[in-house]
């Protein structure tokens, strides 16, 4: 490979980073303020793909599919929390796990029955890419550029700038003196779970954009999603979206050396060298932003 083959790889692998961070960030909140791994992550980033498809068909407008895809999922995120999680308080963190492994399998099946496990494409009209150079930087490419930035942009905004972005990070801290401080950990929960939906939905978006809708397209995303979080540090915010984008260059820069069906196994490379090297991950942190 030249320059200019690297080059591109990395852009590629710079985009496709961007939506595992937005998966690896939606782990990580959840870990840090309730302390179990949500393996319903990668289903709840279909449900977003499906539900954007369903609006964008029906009003012809990707934008409304975009903003529908939110709304939905993040009520999907406040209805598992109401439903499930929320009966689960002072439990360990291994019915936490079973019930969002279920809720996985449930999500999927569902979507499944209802939808078939054919291929859908978002009604997006074909466009000549962005030329820089050697490098060719899709329209679609672009705009999941814009999606997760924004996205992650307004996620870090609220956990750093708003009152319930501290009321969060006082939860993950410590829950009792929280409460003891007139904090309603109830309100932090639902919140929490609106904006995990909401990040869920992006990631489930910005996939169908960029390839196919099936009912696996974010389970297949789900590992390299855990692999980020546990290689930022799990309950760090920032490792996360950095993990991320480092996960998503190498699987793309490595795809020329082992193949395209073998880069996922990288992830779980990353796992085992980060649990076996440094348990805590790069950042080393289970806090929330600072």
């Amino acid at each position: 490979m030249d320059f200019n083959d690297i080059a591109q790889l990395i852009v590629n692998g710079f985009v496709s980073g961007l939506i595992i961070s937005l998966g690896a960030l939606g782990i990580t909140l959840i870990f840090g303020i309730i302390r179990f791994a949500n393996v319903a992550a990668g289903d709840m980033a279909t449900f977003g793909a499906y539900a954007g498809l369903l609006v964008a068909s029906a009003a012809g407008s990707m934008v409304l599919g975009f903003a529908g895809a939110i709304v939905c999922t993040a009520l999907l995120g406040a209805l598992l929390h109401r439903v499930v999680f929320r009966k689960l308080r002072g439990q360990a963190s291994v019915p936490y796990l079973v019930c969002s492994i279920g809720i996985a399998f449930m999500i999927r099946s569902v979507i499944g029955l209802a939808f078939g496990h054919g291929q859908h494409v978002y009604p997006v009209p074909l466009a000549r890419p962005w030329v820089l150079g050697e490098i060719r930087i899709g329209v679609v490419d672009v705009q999941v550029m814009a999606m997760t930035g924004f996205a992650l942009a307004a996620a870090f905004g609220i956990l750093r700038f708003t009152t319930i972005g501290r009321e969060m990070r006082a939860v993950a801290d410590n829950i009792d003196l929280a409460r003891l401080s007139g904090i309603r950990a109830e309100r932090v929960m639902v919140m929490l779970w609106l904006l995990v939906g909401a990040l869920s939905a992006v990631a489930g978006t910005a996939l169908g954009l960029k390839a196919v809708i099936t009912p696996e397209i974010g389970w297949e995303t789900l590992l390299p999603a855990f692999a980020a979080a546990i290689l930022g540090g799990l309950g760090s915010p920032i490792g996360a979206v950095v993990a991320g984008i480092l996960i998503g260059i190498t699987q793309e820069v490595s795809t020329p050396l082992i193949g395209f069906s073998y880069k996922i196994a990288l992830s779980f490379v990353v796992i085992l060298a980060v649990l076996l090297v440094r348990p805590a991950g790069l950042f080393g942190s289970r806090e929330l932003v600072r």
